[in-house]
């Protein structure tokens, strides 16, 4: 794995113990640590890093986990986040939860859990990476069409034939045909119903703009730093972590 495919785990917990702990836990499962003492510290170092997850404590001195949680969804920034606190209860999980936390792990919690569930926003984190490249693709896929091909792309994806086209273009079908082919070639459309669908996520897109398509979900935020800090003290009280 090179190390610009390897994960960045970004731990925010304003107990240096605990940070180190986790720091050092996490590392042995291969991914690289940053570590920060408050939501402040995350936000404002540069230049920028996009972290796969997030371990994000609630109670920090000035904002709290919540807070940068509001603030991450209110910018569109879909980075997993595991929520770890000392003083939880069921009313805070469920905020948590239901503004897209994958885990609400309290202290002390077993090691196990916190990396398995890290594993598991590093997967989504890595699924929704794949289905913005595919968009991104999709999108210069169709920017390369001709204002032609562009039109006749959108009558096919309403359920026109080559001949209604033709008839609404003024051209002659054998014209319809040959730009047709060309439309599926250069979309990558394998059949006129993978046509229709491509169709349909661009209009998707442009319907929804706050969803942006191949730009940096971060931007207008300040971000962490590209040098992850790692942990090289060794980690003490294996099997718990409290604070």
């Amino acid at each position: 794995m090179n190390d610009s495919d390897q994960p960045v785990v970004a731990v925010i917990d304003d107990d240096e113990f605990v940070r180190e702990s986790l720091g050092a836990l996490l590392e042995t499962i291969s991914v690289k640590v940053a570590l920060f003492k408050s939501v402040e510290a995350f936000l404002g170092t540069n230049p920028p890093v996009l972290p796969s997850c997030i371990v994000l404590d609630v109670r920090l001195p000035g904002a709290s986990g919540f807070e940068l949680q509001k603030q991450l969804v209110a910018a569109h920034v879909d980075t997993p986040i595991v929520f770890i606190t000392g003083h939880g209860d069921i009313a805070m999980s469920v905020r948590a939860m239901k503004a897209g936390a994958i885990e609400f792990l309290s202290k002390p919690f077993r090691e196990q859990e916190l990396l398995d569930a890290v594993r598991q926003g590093i997967e989504r984190h890595r699924a929704l990476a794949a289905q913005g490249r595919a968009r991104a693709q999709i999108h210069e896929r169709f920017a390369r069409l001709t204002d032609r091909e562009k039109e006749i792309m959108t009558l096919l994806a309403k359920g026109r034939v080559s001949k209604q086209i033709a008839g609404q273009l003024g051209v002659s079908e054998v014209t319809v045909r040959v730009h047709r082919s060309q439309i599926m070639q250069k979309m990558d459309a394998r059949s006129l119903a993978d046509l229709v669908r491509i169709a349909d996520r661009l209009k998707a897109d442009d319907e929804n703009p706050a969803d942006p398509v191949a730009e940096d979900p971060y931007d207008g935020l300040p971000r962490m730093s590209r040098t992850a800090k790692h942990v090289t003290g060794k980690q003490k009280g294996r099997g718990d972590i409290t604070k």
